[in-house]
């Protein structure tokens, strides 16, 4: 199973700029979208039907915001759109697909915006631990895709020393990291088949990214731990281009793929 997860600014002008003949030529089984910055009803035919897939989309309340969709080769068993949650469901930040085994969902962490401040974002990262939590006692396998906002590692960050000040890399966002990836045993993906440095998937501009320089590592594929042993190969694809953040590409070698 291939899954691409990929920020885009605007899902319209992805598609028009050649989103889906890439995916198809990528050969990928699921796409996580995050930041469709338009309502489902508003999206053209083209959009909304891609060639060779299924296509979920999860609005948000305000126009022109958020949003998130999941592309899927098969018919998933169930879709689940929000996180009973109210505030963050408005606002149309996770889909999950439901396969016969595993479950893969796209998430968009909260930016500082017009919609959320600082605590705004550190309170989803909280609901969003719960959510996870609350997957560990089930019976099935998930692997969570999106853009979470934020850095874990200095290795994740190019100018690590400059940045500990500012929002993505805050002890408090880090520290979240550390539960995810600690007590409540999920596993970065991306970390079991790549290990190299410079490994970034966002630039806070696109001279940066010209030049290589400012990258962070925002975008994450997380999997509970006994999906990490089917984790062969892992990559950031800087091209082609759909916006200011790269897309994360992990193939898994299920034994009995769904």
């Amino acid at each position: 199973m291939r899954i691409i997860t990929l920020h885009v600014d605007g899902l319209e002008q992805a598609v028009q700029n050649g989103l889906y003949t890439w995916l198809n030529s990528a050969d990928v089984d699921v796409v996580a979208i995050q930041n469709l910055k338009a309502k489902e009803y508003q999206l053209s035919d083209d959009v909304l039907y891609p060639d060779g897939f299924n296509a979920y989309f999860f609005d948000a309340e305000a126009d022109g915001y958020s949003g998130v969709a999941i592309l899927t080769r098969d018919v998933p068993k169930a879709i689940m759109t929000g996180l009973a949650h109210p505030d963050w469901d408005l606002q149309g930040r996770f889909i999950q697909a439901d396969f016969e085994h595993v479950s893969v969902g796209s998430v968009l962490f909260p930016t500082l915006d017009e919609h959320n401040t600082i605590e705004d974002k550190l309170a989803f990262q909280h609901a969003f631990l719960d959510h996870l939590q609350k997957t560990r006692r089930k019976r099935r396998e998930f692997i969570f895709c999106g853009n979470f906002e934020a850095a874990h590692k200095t290795v994740d960050i190019q100018d690590w020393q400059s940045a500990q000040e500012s929002p993505g890399f805050l002890p408090e966002e880090r520290a979240w990291f550390d539960q995810v990836f600690g007590p409540v045993g999920f596993v970065d993906a991306f970390r079991e088949a790549n290990f190299g440095e410079n490994q970034f998937t966002w630039w806070p501009d696109a001279e940066s990214e010209r030049r290589s320089q400012n990258g962070w590592r925002k975008d994450y594929q997380i999997c509970t731990p006994n999906v990490r042993q089917f984790v062969v190969e892992a990559n950031i694809e800087r091209v082609p281009q759909f916006g200011i953040h790269a897309a994360v590409l992990i193939e898994y070698e299920f034994d009995d793929e769904d």
